[in-house]
């Protein structure tokens, strides 16, 4: 789409005229810079706020935008007041009181993800949940890399949405956060899936129900709705009249796993496609996340020579369930991505035994961490502690199982050396967020597989 369509589609969904929109960009992280530079291209008056003394890419965008406002170290009314539209980052909560104020004044509340959907007509795949969704997203990128189209992912993965947009790209895959999807109005993917629903945000959700339903925007439009079978929160928002596809492992699915003399394979729709024993990446929730990946590509129309052919040399995300070294019989793996209970819960469950020392805490955002407990008892044999909500992990084990509570992850490392043996596995899966004591969880990953490569100089 040229910028004069795209203006034309603003307008029309959103009132917003080229000649008279004041648009305020509220928050200049990453996404906030990707939509200065996208109204910059389209000609449309902006000004951005952040609440920070100096946001991440202040001086990026002074040195390349010095005549564009920003007013920084709070939230000003004055400001607000003269918006016709704001455009609020992800970080930034929507109940914040002026922004509020302002969507009861008549301000128009838009997102990067509206503005991408009015700015681009190829196919569109949306994936959320809990977890999984980074594996799916990457995974289905890879199936159309290896299907020979032009494909570009973004969104909650790393890349904002509004810097995908290329002429070239064929086919759109994103992943989208609960907190890109609840100010979102929009989207209409060609698939969409919410892959499953956990206790996750609970710091800026009331409860379970309503992050959930943040969740079921991702199916708004009229594309194919797929859904996971094994999870009764995802499976009940089928609705009728819309096309919908099913995947999973323990209930009736049209993407499952199916046994045969030769071993389990994955199949669609009762036909066996690919063998479990070739994927590279191991654990039950992958099997779920490659029936899923297989599922939206097959709405795409991907080749299943190609899908077969990108799942047999996938080799999974950095920072998830990430084989670090092989220590005099000791396994060490970086699951730093386990941000929530749920995504600690699906790591468990991929190890047979009781020999696991899980490392776990940092921010647990609001979660009830007592839904781990069954699988602490039957998989892990000691618990390292670190970060400020390591004491709710060491309430519910009330002594069941040995812990240790160590703060840091460079102690907790050390720890672990003590208590491991051969045949151990060292497990960094928090269950908790890391901000903390890290920028993101891809820092924490880091600097555990330091702490564990400085073991064998």
């Amino acid at each position: 789409m040229n910028n004069e369509q795209i203006l034309k589609e603003l307008k029309k969904q959103f009132s917003l005229d080229k000649e008279t929109a004041k648009v305020l960009v509220v928050g200049l992280g990453k996404t906030g810079l990707s939509v200065a530079y996208y109204l910059r291209e389209l000609g449309i008056q902006f000004a951005i706020v952040d609440s920070r003394d100096k946001p991440p890419f202040n001086d990026t965008l002074l040195a390349e935008m010095p005549d564009i406002p920003v007013f920084t170290g709070g939230f000003d009314s004055a400001v607000f007041d003269l918006a016709s539209h704001i455009v609020v980052s992800p970080g930034v909560s929507m109940g914040e009181p002026l922004i509020q104020q302002a969507i009861a004044s008549g301000v128009r509340s838009l997102s990067d993800i509206d503005l991408f959907a009015c700015s681009v007509n190829k196919p569109v795949v949306a994936i959320t949940g809990s977890n999984g969704k980074s594996t799916v997203t990457t995974m289905l990128g890879a199936m159309v890399k290896a299907s020979g189209k032009c494909t570009a992912l973004g969104g909650n993965l790393g890349t904002p949405v509004l810097d995908l947009i290329s002429d070239e790209v064929e086919i759109y895959v994103l992943e989208l956060s609960s907190f890109q999807l609840e100010r979102t109005s929009q989207l209409n993917a060609v698939a969409a899936t919410i892959l499953n629903v956990s206790a996750d945000h609970l710091d800026r959700y009331e409860n379970i129900v309503e992050y959930a339903e943040q969740k079921r925007k991702v199916y708004e439009g009229n594309g194919v709705m797929l859904f996971n079978a094994d999870d009764p929160v995802v499976i009940a928002m089928q609705e009728e009249g819309r096309e919908a596809l099913t995947f999973g492992l323990k209930h009736e699915a049209d993407y499952t796993v199916m046994n045969s003399p030769e071993g389990e394979w994955l199949a669609i729709h009762g036909r066996p496609i690919i063998a479990v024993n070739d994927l590279l990446i191991a654990g039950v929730h992958n099997q779920a996340n490659a029936l899923a990946a297989l599922a939206l590509g097959c709405v795409l129309g991907l080749p299943e020579e190609a899908m077969c052919k990108a799942l047999r040399t996938y080799k999974g995300l950095k920072h998830r369930m990430q084989l670090i070294a092989n220590i005099a019989g000791v396994h060490w793996v970086n699951d730093s991505k386990a941000t929530n209970v749920g995504a600690c819960i699906a790591a468990l469950q991929g190890f047979k035994g009781a020999d696991v020392i899980l490392i776990a805490g940092g921010d647990a955002k609001g979660a009830d961490m007592s839904e781990l407990l069954p699988l602490l008892k039957e998989k892990v044999k000691a618990i390292i502690l670190i970060g400020k909500d390591g004491d709710l992990l060491k309430k519910i084990v009330n002594e069941s199982i040995p812990v240790f509570d160590v703060g840091t992850l460079k102690k907790a490392v050390k720890q672990a050396t003590s208590l491991a043996e051969g045949g151990d596995t060292v497990l960094l899966s928090p269950a908790c967020a890391s901000l903390d004591q890290f920028n993101n969880y891809q820092e924490r990953g880091s600097v555990y597989e330091a702490e564990v490569k400085a073991l064998v100089k």
